[in-house]
């Protein structure tokens, strides 16, 4: 994926001296990895405060570009880490597993990287922060989180929805710590 770290290797240690380490969707930045092949409709300027690491949760998952449009069905992020719902595409293709591996994927570069936080693209299955599709398949929103948003959140990381982050805010310093996931 052009411009997106799809790696688990080679991530640098956290707390070095340097500027705050923040993920941020990859779709954000202007890389072409949405579902539909594009970027996000609405870039973001990050400011020269932070070292930035892009990331495609469902890219790192293993789906291609473009893919299939997906919805969580049955739930929320937090459910769908939890067994009680699903990420179906529009054509009924149960892609869950590939949305917890992306998701475990980023998890593990906030951990390793010592990030301090993650501005996210809302409305996403995986990267919804404050809302996400609803599960009908007719663009309709609700409340909610994404799987990966909501694994990220569960393991003590701040996230931030695209539309609502501000550049010359900072993040936490770090992490709060984990829960059981």
């Amino acid at each position: 994926m052009d411009g997106a770290d799809d790696s688990d290797n080679e991530v640098p240690a956290a707390g070095g001296a340097g500027p705050a380490v923040f993920l941020m969707s990859a779709c954000l930045a202007g890389t072409r990895c949405a579902y539909d092949g594009g970027a996000a409709n609405q870039e973001v300027s990050v400011g020269d405060t932070a070292a930035v690491r892009l990331v495609c949760p469902e890219v790192m998952g293993g789906l291609g570009t473009p893919r299939d449009r997906a919805e969580i069905v049955g739930g929320n992020g937090f459910d769908v880490l939890d067994g009680r719902a699903r990420v179906l595409t529009h054509k009924g293709e149960d892609v869950t597993e590939a949305y917890l591996s992306g998701a475990r994927r980023v998890l593990r570069i906030a951990q390793a990287t010592g990030a301090a936080g993650a501005v996210l693209q809302d409305y996403s299955p995986s990267c919804g922060c404050r809302q996400i599709s609803d599960g009908s398949f007719r663009r309709n929103r609700t409340a909610g989180m994404g799987v990966t948003a909501a694994l990220l959140s569960r393991n003590g990381f701040e996230v931030v929805a695209h539309h609502e982050y501000d550049p010359s805010s900072s993040f936490r310093s770090a992490p709060a710590e984990p829960t059981d996931r």
